[in-house]
Order: C-alpha cells, then structure tokens, then sequence
C-alpha cells in the first residue's frame, strides 16, 4: 500500500492526536487521582470523538476511523475512572 501525502499527513496528524491523551489515561489509571479532570468536558469530548469516529466511518477515512476509535477508548477509560471515583 502506497501512502500519498494527504494520508500521510492524516495518520502522522490522528497519532499525534490520539496518543496526546495516553498519559492522561496511564496517570488516571496508576493513581486514580482524577481531581483535575472535567467530567463535563470529558463528556462533550467524547461525544465529538465519537461523532468524528462515525463521520469517519460513512467517508470510510482510515486515519480518522483508527485515530478516533483509539481516542474514544481512552477517553472512556478517564470518563469511566472519573464516574465511579469517590
């Protein structure tokens, strides 16, 4: 499979993106310290990565397909930890 520019630049873009939030996530995890993190915003976010994810989707575009399924996963994770910590 040949890359052209505009793909590239859409892949390097949705991995940029994408793994911005894996620290977030990874330090939500380890110490379940979620004082800093904005349920309603985390909520609005999520709703706008799964409405990319579906736009995504219906244009059939792999780096938003792959880049927005992989940043809804991690947001959930924080939305989760964020939901059910006390």
């Amino acid at each position: 499979m040949i890359l052209n520019i505009t793909d590239l630049v859409g892949y390097l873009s949705a991995f940029l993106t994408t793994f911005a939030f894996v620290p977030q996530a990874l330090q939500s995890w380890k110490t379940r310290d979620l004082s800093g993190v904005s349920l309603p915003m985390y909520s609005l976010f999520s709703l706008g990565v799964l409405g990319w994810l579906i736009y995504g989707i219906l244009i059939v575009s792999w780096p938003i397909i792959v880049a927005n399924s992989i940043t809804l996963m991690l947001a959930c994770v924080v939305l989760y930890l964020k939901a059910t910590h006390k």
